[in-house]
């Protein structure tokens, strides 16, 4: 059993990544469903724009003129390339995600991942926890992420973690993130075992992140050694889970939501237990 201390430090993740103030915030929303929240200041910059946004109900939504997917995402897509222009929003991604009102409903339009927090809609994602069992016990392999990424530079990161974009199944996004991210082949990256998900709502300076993050358990054998392919990793070491509880305990050096990622591992493989008294509220928090 681990020393019960491992859980004093957990909890702390857990509210970082379900911190917001939603008084601050107005509905946004399409064909009647709201999907997203916004900052005030945010809908009204959207409002003065014009169509496609429309006051509704005290919050915006898109013009009932554009009755589609297609159709909603152009005229948003357009509205998208002023606001970059003047300043209101990032440069855009051109990866584009699916706005919907639920997992596996049908799409209601497609927004550009860079404007996803702006308009507070739930993005998804994929995680991947890569191990390695060894006589003396589960050794994960950790990531540390390159020191020019934009989110999280020098953290550290699960094997393969990536956003889910709009057109991929998650199986095939399984195999793509984690040749990018890992050297995996397809054979291999589909091994990897879904264990559940985990749900939580950050408020950030850009607006709102209700994230849903698979998750997935890839034992792999002793001798892969993970290489990383499009530049997000620095490079890959394999630790003593031990070791990866203690760093996530008492440390801020892993990216902000992988530390949910370890914290869910570590329930489910026994080193976190009914017997810690933030056992249950670890549990409740992983899932909003």
């Amino acid at each position: 059993m681990v020393d019960p201390d491992l859980t004093q430090g957990f909890l702390r993740h857990i509210r970082a990544c379900n911190r917001h103030d939603l008084s601050g915030f107005r509905p946004f929303s399409i064909a009647g469903v709201t999907v997203g929240q916004v900052r005030i200041g945010f809908m009204e910059r959207l409002l003065a724009l014009g169509l496609p946004f429309i006051p509704d109900a005290g919050g915006v939504s898109l013009h009932p003129g554009l009755t589609d997917a297609p159709s909603r995402t152009r005229a948003v897509a357009a509205a998208l390339d002023r606001l970059v222009a003047d300043g209101t929003i990032p440069k855009l991604r051109r990866e584009m995600y699916t706005v919907c009102d639920g997992w596996g409903r049908p799409a209601l339009m497609e927004l550009d991942r860079a404007a996803i927090p702006f308009f507070g809609v739930t993005a998804y994602g994929l995680h991947v926890n890569g191990f390695v069992r060894k006589p003396d016990g589960i050794h994960l392999w950790v990531g540390k992420r390159a020191m020019d990424r934009g989110v999280a530079p020098g953290q550290y990161d699960n094997l393969v973690a990536g956003g889910q974009p709009a057109g991929l199944s998650l199986s095939d996004n399984l195999v793509k993130e984690a040749w990018e991210e890992a050297g995996l082949p397809a054979d291999m990256a589909l091994r990897a075992v879904p264990v559940g998900a985990i749900t939580y709502l950050m408020e950030q300076d850009k607006g709102l992140k209700p994230d849903v993050l698979f998750l997935y358990d890839l034992e792999l054998p002793p001798d892969f050694v993970p290489r990383n392919t499009d530049g997000e990793v620095e490079r890959f070491e394999l630790w003593p889970v031990a070791r990866v509880a203690q760093s996530v305990r008492d440390s801020d050096d892993w990216k902000f939501n992988v530390n949910l990622t370890v914290i869910d591992f570590l329930i489910r493989h026994g080193w976190l237990t009914p017997d810690h008294p933030e056992y249950l509220e670890l549990c409740r928090g992983l899932r909003r």
